[in-house]
């Protein structure tokens, strides 16, 4: 099965025109696959509709796991396991485990974020990223659109909507899985 991805794409020299040009493209009713810029723009995120990420709760149930695992590690350790009395204290006494379940809880939460991330992204160690235009890492901002989600506009339409928008050159790429 033959997987051709083909993408319309406006290039732009100012973050402000691209701004407007995100306003613009959705509000015509095309749904934008993506927008590439070589330094974060302040705003893009509400602009493309993206919603509020999750990766905070993911952060959360990961230290909480951590914290649990350290808890749970130390009191059937050296309570239960192999209990010794160090310095008079009960077996199983909560503050000397204060450092290692601090320290558990934030190494489980940050490669539990990391992983979730990766996951999330699709970035796998055996799959290349497509480079839909160089220069978006140094120095113009590049918004794609996706043919295939868009049957209902033509070629010709976007490619005069980008035009329209502001965009200095518009491009068509194509992608062979």
């Amino acid at each position: 099965m033959n997987a051709d991805k083909h993408f319309i794409l406006g290039v732009f020299n100012d973050e402000d025109v691209l701004m407007d040009a995100v306003k613009k493209v959705r509000g015509s009713g095309v749904r934008i696959h993506e927008v590439f810029t070589p330094f974060p723009v302040h705003g893009l995120d509400e602009a493309l509709g993206y919603r509020r990420t999750r990766l905070p709760i993911a952060a959360f149930l990961f230290g909480l796991t951590g914290t649990t695992l350290a808890l749970v590690m130390q009191i059937w350790m050296l309570g239960y396991d192999w209990p010794m009395i160090i310095g008079g204290k009960n077996f199983a006494s909560l503050p000397p485990f204060i450092p290692v379940t601090f320290e558990l809880t934030v190494l489980l939460s940050a490669l539990g974020m990391v992983a979730t991330f990766l996951i999330v992204s699709d970035m796998k160690p055996y799959k290349w990223p497509r480079q839909f235009d160089v220069r978006s890492t140094d120095d113009k901002h590049v918004i794609a659109i996706d043919l295939a989600v868009n049957r209902g506009k033509s070629k010709d339409d976007l490619a005069r909507l980008l035009r329209e928008a502001g965009a200095e050159e518009v491009n068509e790429k194509n992608f062979e899985d």
